[in-house]
């Protein structure tokens, strides 16, 4: 299958979220390690800075001045922030979540004092306002901590709910029944391909089932979709051709549990199903320096096809934003009859 200009026109679906539940004492509020994070930290405090460079400015050069000498102190200090923040998540996430706040506001106090000691030190501030650096950074430093915060309680119970739509969805009657009916007809004419078949659908379950945590490794979501499409190779035989071109160097990449499985059974439901010839599924990762890609893609009918509704796209985009912020990508697009999922996130 060609899949290099399938994506020329993407299509953005809807969706719901899904599950993960962080415990209560363990809410990282200091994760401060995403590239988006550390963007928007460093956004918002030079807006806060270049409003507060207004006040005392008589016109726009002098503003332009007072803006450039704050900046020289609040950069800095910012950056320092994020720095010791992201270093000491791990230590500060085993903390109640009132303690890690009250860290990160006494962090930013001490990032205020360093952003004036800098500017003190080039001789650009005399008297040095000590107190005043402080308290600034500390504000600062707490409007950062409460927007963590909320990005941390908002992603709970986003998964959460993605994850038990996910779960209803792995459990589907009419695949259980499917995949248990064709192993009754191989009981006795092959009864080790029978076994074979129930050993990967209690796989199947059992991942499904457990408990998981944040992210899992690229080649265990692997595992698991090759073992659901081997279940639909039983059921579809020769209708159902699958493809695998896996690069064992993006093999660690870190995604969210099921985050595959969706988007292999899509191939089968809307490629395979309503196929009379069947439907090439073509599944394949590659490491390019520091990002890890993943392709899905399946032939469709070109005539009859049934559309989805997109939602277990949707789910899929919006839990890889949850877990890497804007460092992942998600694309999809319909061309000469093929359709491709392609993920792109961080090694």
């Amino acid at each position: 299958m060609k899949d290099t200009q399938i994506l020329s026109v993407f299509q953005e679906l809807d969706t719901q979220p899904i599950v993960e539940v962080v415990p209560q004492s363990v809410v990282l509020v200091f994760d401060a390690c995403h590239v988006g994070v550390v963007l928007r930290a460093v956004l918002f405090v030079q807006a806060v800075v270049a409003v507060a460079a207004m006040f005392g400015a008589s016109n726009p050069l002098e503003w332009l001045t007072r803006l450039s000498l704050f900046t020289g102190g609040a950069l800095p200090a910012t950056l320092l922030w994020l720095i010791v923040a992201c270093s000491l998540k791990k230590g500060l996430a085993r903390l109640s979540p009132a303690l890690q706040q009250v860290a990160g506001v006494t962090l930013g106090a001490l990032a205020g004092l360093y952003g004036c000691g800098v500017l003190v030190l080039v001789g650009l501030l005399a008297p040095a306002p000590w107190w005043a650096s402080a308290s600034a950074g500390a504000l600062l430093s707490a409007a950062l901590v409460a927007a963590l915060v909320m990005r941390a309680r908002g992603k709970a119970p986003a998964a959460t709910a993605a994850r038990l739509a996910e779960l209803q969805a792995r459990i589907r009657p009419h695949f259980l029944f499917n995949t248990l009916n064709s192993a009754i007809a191989l009981v006795r004419a092959e009864p080790r391909k029978a076994e074979r078949l129930l050993e990967d659908l209690s796989d199947l379950f059992r991942h499904a089932l457990r408990e998981q945590g944040e992210s899992v490794t690229l080649a265990e979501e692997i595992t698991m979709a090759q073992r659901y499409l081997a279940i639909e190779q039983v059921r579809f035989g020769a209708r159902i051709r699958v493809e695998w071109a896996l690069d064992s160097l993006a093999d660690g990449a870190r995604l969210p549990p099921l985050l595959l499985q969706p988007l292999v059974e899509n191939a089968v439901k809307h490629g395979v199903e309503p196929s009379p010839g069947g439907a090439d599924i073509k599944v394949s990762t590659a490491r390019r320096g520091s990002r890890v890609v993943i392709k899905v893609s399946n032939t469709t009918p070109v005539v009859g096809s049934e559309r989805g509704n997109g939602l277990a796209l949707d789910n899929v985009r919006q839990r890889l934003s949850l877990l890497h912020d804007v460092q992942a990508q998600f694309h999809s697009g319909l061309k000469d009859g093929v359709f491709q999922v392609r993920l792109e996130l961080p090694a």
